[in-house]
């Protein structure tokens, strides 16, 4: 399970091997400052993969009330079709402390009150019907919102600065379908390859996208009204037969020296 184990140095107490080992394996102090302006959320991997009856959270590093929290081995968790609607979430407990060590354990469950509550974090959802398959192969950008058994990461909350912000799947889904396309906007060449580059991308910059390319107002919008609008994005591209952000009809010049 994510866990934040962090030693007690103090004066008059015998120095354990353990302790320096936490040391060497995790340099804490220093990732703690790197991320220290960053919000809740997965930092970096925790990738959920889709078995045939259990989900495999793999290794990564998430943050919870200002905490990093360390999964160092998968973790596979057992799922069944109900036909309703539930949530693979991170349950953190409350943390524990002897002589030696501070201690913040969690686990993984699965659970079907979809809202995440102060001490959770959601790392995907779906809504599995008897006799289908679960899956996360997705055909398409909006097939990321479909609702019977696909892996649904609209609602999982990656650490940003200042903001929580997408998952990558979304916005190299995004990034792909608008390269198929063909789009000849410098907007959506621009913001295609900051989607393939990046990873995670700030929530202002794919907001101003959205507000600039739609004429929309600039406020704050959902996870999934995000996902909706730039679907329409993806869905007024008609495409330019050529490389993306070359205008088609555009005059071409060849300058000798």
């Amino acid at each position: 399970m994510f866990n934040h184990i962090a030693p007690k140095f103090e004066k008059g107490r015998i120095l354990k091997t353990a302790m320096l080992e936490n040391l060497r394996d995790f340099p804490r102090e220093f990732v703690d400052v790197y991320y220290q302006e960053y919000t809740d959320g997965i930092i970096t991997g925790a990738h959920v993969e889709v078995g045939a009856d259990s989900l495999t959270v793999h290794p990564g590093i998430v943050k919870h009330q200002g905490r990093l929290y360390l999964l160092e081995d998968a973790v596979s968790t057992k799922y069944r079709a109900t036909g309703r609607e539930a949530a693979l979430k991170v349950r953190f407990h409350a943390g524990e402390e002897d002589s030696d060590w501070r201690t913040y354990r969690s686990e993984i469950v699965i659970d079907e009150q979809l809202e995440a509550g102060a001490s959770e974090l959601e790392l995907c959802r779906f809504k599995l019907k008897e006799g289908a398959r679960l899956r996360q192969d997705y055909q398409g950008f909006r097939d990321l919102a479909t609702e019977f058994n696909t892996v649904n990461v609209l609602h999982v909350r990656y650490a940003a600065y200042g903001k929580s912000t997408l998952s990558p799947v979304i916005l190299r889904c995004f990034a792909e379908e608008m390269i198929r396309k063909g789009s000849g906007d410098p907007q959506d060449f621009m913001f295609t390859m900051m989607c393939m580059n990046e990873g995670t991308l700030a929530r202002d910059v794919i907001l101003h996208y959205m507000a600039n390319r739609l004429g929309m107002s600039s406020r704050e919008y959902t996870n999934v009204e995000i996902h909706k609008y730039l679907s329409r994005i993806l869905d007024g591209v008609r495409g330019s037969g050529g490389k993306m952000g070359m205008i088609p009809g555009g005059g071409q010049r060849v300058i000798v020296d």
